[in-house]
């Protein structure tokens, strides 16, 4: 199973499990921005452990789940960990949290077509917000490549990015990118 496959195998079980999610990561970036590989699938969920369970029993005996429950950093939420048994595949659940931005992100997801499945998805606005959060080296060049796109596209809402990153103490770091992006041929 490909990285993209165990992708949609989870959303459509979220689905049918009528449970509340967005695509986070590598993948809404790759959604917006330029294609990157990425070895994982990250989601946000809006449910209880005990859903988990019922998502776990629906993907089937080929999953396992980490017994192991983690803590992210950036907003104190926890994350758990499908994994495929017999492949270095995971999927990184994590809830959604009380953080104001996490709230406002989900409330604007949307929903996007992925290999022609539509799938829940944050706004481009919210993958670049995120990822300017977490600054890893990779979620930078992702932030570069979602705003290259989507300025040329015209699709973004400037004040929200910029309302949020003020907020997260980003800003600097949001305009120093922006800044530094091709001029637009006239």
């Amino acid at each position: 199973m490909t990285t993209d496959e165990a992708a949609l195998l989870v959303a459509k079980g979220l689905e049918a499990e009528a449970i509340p999610y967005i695509i986070v990561g590598g993948y809404s970036s790759n959604t917006y921005g330029i294609p990157r590989s990425t070895k994982d699938v990250d989601l946000v969920v809006s449910i209880t452990a005990s859903r988990l369970t019922d998502l776990l029993n629906r993907l089937g005996p080929a999953w396992k789940r980490d017994p192991q429950l983690s803590f992210e950093t950036n907003t104190g939420t926890t994350r758990e960990i499908f994994e495929l048994k017999g492949t270095p595949l995971k999927v990184k659940i994590f809830s959604l949290s009380q953080d104001e931005h996490d709230q406002s992100r989900f409330a604007r997801r949307t929903r996007k077509e992925m290999s022609g499945i539509p799938v829940w998805m944050p706004s481009p606005e919210d993958v670049v917000i995120w990822k300017l959060r977490w600054a890893r080296p990779k979620d930078i060049e992702d932030v570069r490549n979602v705003l290259l796109v989507q300025s040329r596209e015209g699709n973004l809402d400037w004040a929200y990015i910029r309302e949020w990153c003020g907020k997260h103490g980003t800003l600097e770091r949001f305009e120093e990118i922006l800044a530094g992006l091709p001029k637009p041929k006239s």
